[in-house]
């Protein structure tokens, strides 16, 4: 039996854009989709290409980076972090989620577990949540005091002058997405066999309790947002659109050799500094 063969004409029609399109839409294939896939990932390629001249620059120069990811669940924290560190080198970062605390950290200085993952010369660190975990989560679900809570408050900005004084460059992201988009992601990770596991005791709380995590979060905004640690507020509601304005911001803010002179500034739509009364579209 013999098989059908594309003639060169043929070949050269499909390799043609209104080939391809015709051929796409004779498919019933969603090309627009398709079309911003394939933009997402050549800009991806492109800013990942610049976090190499960062980190590079970083190693050469022994600087110390902090980044931390903060932010409603499911608002995509985890695979910005993915897209970040995908082609770094590995020895040069670190990637730091630490689980609920034990018995023995219950009992320490609360800001003592997070210090030994801070950077060392040369090194990145990116926080997948971090010690503020007890201005906004731990509250909200009942994991803290209110005496532990307000310690917290009254501490965190001389921590953070602390760092910011030793010559640690921080970025703090809030990644925030509205209510509507977090129980359709929920919707998914349930539906999901691949995803499930993402699933914590807090996300099955998260819908429920949405007053009161905006409640925490905006007083951790009004009392820790710094002029030497400001808060990113990263608009999550479109995952690929957080990933590149955010790897851009980090890019913009840091000044590192050979960056092009035209390199692009983050879209604001998307990635803003924190201003007081700011919308935050939940």
């Amino acid at each position: 039996m013999s098989k059908e063969k594309l003639t060169a004409e043929e070949l050269k029609t499909i390799n043609s854009k209104k080939g391809l399109l015709k051929l796409l839409q004779s498919k019933k294939i969603k090309t627009r989709k398709i079309l911003r896939t394939i933009a997402y990932e050549k800009e991806l390629v492109l800013l990942q290409k610049e976090l190499i001249k960062l980190q590079q620059w970083v190693i050469k120069n022994q600087k110390r980076v902090v980044i931390i990811f903060e932010g409603r669940d499911a608002a995509g924290k985890g695979g910005t972090i993915l897209r970040f560190t995908q082609h770094l080198i590995p020895r040069e970062l670190r990637v730091v989620a630490l689980p609920k605390p034990t018995d023995r950290e219950r009992g320490e200085w609360y800001f003592q577990r997070y210090i030994p993952h801070l950077p060392a010369r040369g090194e990145i660190t990116f926080f997948d949540r971090s010690w503020y975990n007890r201005a906004v989560v731990e509250p909200a679900m009942g994991f803290c005091t209110q005496e532990q809570y307000f310690r917290f408050m009254e501490q965190v900005a001389d921590f953070e002058h602390m760092l910011y004084e030793d010559g640690i460059i921080m970025i703090k992201f809030w990644f925030n997405l509205s209510k509507k988009e977090q129980a359709k992601r929920f919707e998914q990770r349930r539906r999901s066999p691949l995803k499930q596991w993402k699933l914590s005791p807090v996300d099955l709380q998260a819908q429920e309790k949405w007053d009161i995590f905006t409640h925490y979060r905006n007083l951790m905004f009004d009392k820790t947002h710094l002029e030497y640690s400001p808060w990113i507020i990263v608009d999550g509601n479109s995952k690929k659109d957080a990933r590149l304005e955010s790897i851009r911001y980090v890019l913009n803010h840091i000044d590192y050799e050979d960056k092009p002179e035209d390199f692009k500034t983050p879209n604001t739509e998307i990635v803003r500094i924190f201003k007081e009364g700011m919308d935050l579209h939940d």
